[in-house]
């Protein structure tokens, strides 16, 4: 239930902070003075959009906290679903500075708008005069009789499994239209794939290619310059291990006539043998270097080739090449193998068929048995609201055919008079009868308890007298089932609450505030008997308004 609102700069609020108290709950107070504002406050700390238009002061940041408390931990997978905190006490706080960036969270921890929104639809329905035109849409029909029925585990179910269903329907489709396509197109795909298969592609040849061709389009350079390099290492008074063998000489003999000289010959000795390895390196390779014509044309032909099927198939490289290739292999085999993947589609289409047959069964079934209890509990209520011939029945229609919540089209029927067959409530029924209705629906859904907390705004709009009497004492009994805030201009309704809020304007400063504050006994019997007799307190007005409290 919603514990405690502080608002801050926010439309004609500059500060206000209330408490509010379980069970049923009155909001009253002259026109603009600020109740809608309080409503689109809250609204805003549950997620609404904001209006960038609303800082009091435009200088000043904008803060809306709302406390919770949740005794139900129902909720506490969807808090952990959004990686929060489920605690007893909650709070969802909202911020707006004057560069109009908004910021949301929930127990400090940042959310972004759609969970906050999604959060707080399950703890508050705010519920205007408006709203009343929901009954006749069919998605909200369907919705509220499947929360009644309970539902929600296996609507996931069936459209978890509608969702293969479309995938197997999908499939089998793209089956049968290959299946059906001329075959000419196959017969293409088979042509270009054989072309690639002849040319027999090896992963990295292209590359390899590239490399050998290089070499020996340049062997004759590379023999002429291996060959002096190791004429230069061995051959000629002048070569270079000649050179070293004579200064491995001087060392040796140098050694013995200077002791500190063996560790130069040592890394000299080392030196040579590397020498030496370099020069047998560059003999074999002058003798392993030829240049074969044959060789080199079929290198250069195979090179083409693949060259001109890059071009041909406009990839832009060897790799891609050959998965243009494994990926005409695979469509050639789908195709030649159609019949069997076509058998196999429609067998998982069957299979997914019975089981979406079954659990839309079982969600006609639970529906058809909610609607019953459903219709007779909400005709029992609006009866009592001027109505008493009223008729209301929710039919529950198969249409046989599956859709996204299984194979139900779900009607409101609704007639007020006597002697008339309900017919849609699209056709038949008045904005006024549409208010009653809704309350009637809402007070029937308070006992499954599905919110902790439904705000009323003016929903009693347009009745008087008895019906108006009724209508708060109706309130009064959701109460007990849930947290009721009712914004009313009727002192029958108010007069039934457990507790009553007055909202009012202050005028006295530089600017226009909007206040709330809880009435004592003595001045909830003013506030009614001003609500009584049109802002004029009389003595017959307070002692009415004694009377509407006394109950």
């Amino acid at each position: 239930m919603l514990k405690h609102l502080q608002i801050s700069n926010y439309a004609l609020i500059d500060e206000l902070s209330v408490n509010f108290e379980s069970g049923f709950n009155v909001i009253t107070g002259e026109t603009g003075a600020g109740k809608s504002i309080l409503l689109g406050a809250l609204g805003f700390a549950l997620g609404d959009r904001a209006d960038t238009n609303v800082l009091y002061d435009k200088d000043k940041k904008c803060i809306v906290e709302a406390q919770f408390e949740l005794n139900d931990k129902a909720l506490q997978p969807l808090f952990e679903a959004n990686d929060l905190d489920f605690e007893a006490d909650c709070i969802f706080r909202r911020e707006l500075n004057p560069q109009k960036k908004s910021r949301a969270f929930i127990n400090d921890t940042p959310v972004s708008l759609q969970t906050m929104k999604e959060i707080g639809n399950q703890l508050v329905d705010i519920h205007s005069q408006h709203d009343s035109l929901l009954l006749t849409d069919a998605d909200f029909q369907l919705k509220l009789l499947d929360e009644i029925a309970q539902n929600s585990a296996v609507l996931a179910d069936y459209q978890a499994e509608y969702a293969n269903y479309n995938a197997f329907k999908r499939k089998l489709n793209d089956l049968k239209d290959m299946a059906t396509k001329n075959t000419a197109e196959n017969d293409y795909l088979k042509f270009q794939l054989d072309e690639l298969d002849k040319a027999d592609l090896k992963e990295g040849e292209y590359a390899d290619i590239e490399q050998t061709l290089s070499v020996m389009e340049n062997a004759e350079e590379i023999k002429i310059l291996l060959v002096t390099a190791n004429s230069l290492m061995e051959e000629g008074e002048t070569a270079i291990l000649g050179q070293f063998n004579e200064l491995a000489s001087t060392l040796s003999r140098l050694k013995h006539l200077l002791p500190d000289t063996e560790e130069l010959a040592e890394r000299f000795e080392n030196l040579k043998v590397e020498l030496k390895d370099i020069a047998y390196d560059l003999r074999h390779e002058a003798d392993e270097t030829q240049f074969d014509e044959g060789q080199l044309q079929t290198l250069q032909e195979r090179y083409d080739l693949l060259s001109r099927l890059m071009m041909k198939h406009r990839v832009k490289d060897f790799e891609e090449l050959i998965a243009l290739r494994d990926s005409l292999k695979e469509k050639v085999n789908a195709f030649e193998n159609i019949d069997e993947a076509i058998a196999q589609a429609e067998k998982q289409l069957k299979s997914s068929e019975k089981q979406l047959s079954s659990l839309a069964k079982a969600l006609h079934e639970k529906r058809y048995q909610a609607a019953t209890a459903f219709g007779d509990k909400v005709a029992l209520l609006v009866r009592q609201l001027a109505m008493p011939f009223a008729v209301f029945q929710v039919a529950v229609e198969n249409v046989e055919t599956f859709g996204s919540k299984g194979t139900d089209a779900i009607r409101f029927l609704f007639s007020a008079n006597k002697g008339m067959a309900p017919d849609d409530l699209r056709r038949v029924a008045s904005g006024g009868e549409l208010s009653r209705l809704m309350l009637s629906i809402k007070s029937a859904v308070s006992s499954y308890n599905y919110i902790p907390t439904l705000i009323f705004d003016e929903i009693d709009t347009g009745v008087s007298g008895e019906v108006a009497a009724k209508i708060g004492g109706i309130m009064r009994q959701m109460g007990g089932a849930l947290q009721l805030i009712s914004i009313t201009h009727l002192p029958q309704v108010a007069s039934q609450a457990e507790h009553h809020y007055f909202i009012y304007k202050d005028n006295e400063g530089e600017r226009t505030q909007s206040h709330i504050r809880l009435l004592d006994s003595n001045e909830r019997i003013g506030e009614i008997a001003k609500m009584l007799s049109n802002d004029q307190v009389t003595p017959e007005s307070l002692r009415a308004a004694e009377v509407l409290l006394r109950g």
